[in-house]
């Protein structure tokens, strides 16, 4: 069976669809941006740090809510609107995600949501 995540503390989605969903063991989390925990029209302050960071506490939330956490994460994708920006995103990526890290996939993007600089969806598997 499919469920939807619904977490409290983590943002409402911007669009037709859930937080994330569980199907058996896995669990899928929606792509996020790092919507400000204050003020959901805009992103957090700072730049791809701060950005990634959180992005990584709505994971926390999300993976929380399912009994999961950041170290049950098998697989990232990161959307990222210029590739020079990834030095910095693995900085926090590297300090937030235990070892084994996760897999994980990076593309380019022309843009994202609300102007962010990056974008992140993961798989866990509880």
């Amino acid at each position: 069976m499919k469920y939807s995540i619904n977490a409290p503390g983590a943002p409402e989605p911007l669009g037709a669809y859930s937080q994330g969903t569980t199907a058996g063991r896995l669990i899928f989390a929606s792509g996020q941006v790092a919507v400000d925990p204050h003020d959901p029209q805009r992103l957090v302050d700072g730049g791809v740090r701060e950005q990634t960071d959180r992005i990584i506490q709505v994971f926390e939330t999300l993976l929380d809510e399912c009994g999961c956490s950041l170290s049950d994460v098998a697989q990232t994708t990161l959307y990222l609107t210029d590739l020079n920006l990834l030095p910095a995103v693995d900085e926090v990526y590297a300090r937030r995600f235990p070892t084994p890290a996760p897999a994980r996939s990076v593309v380019e993007v022309a843009a994202l949501p609300l102007g962010a600089l990056v974008e992140m969806d993961c798989i866990a598997c509880r």
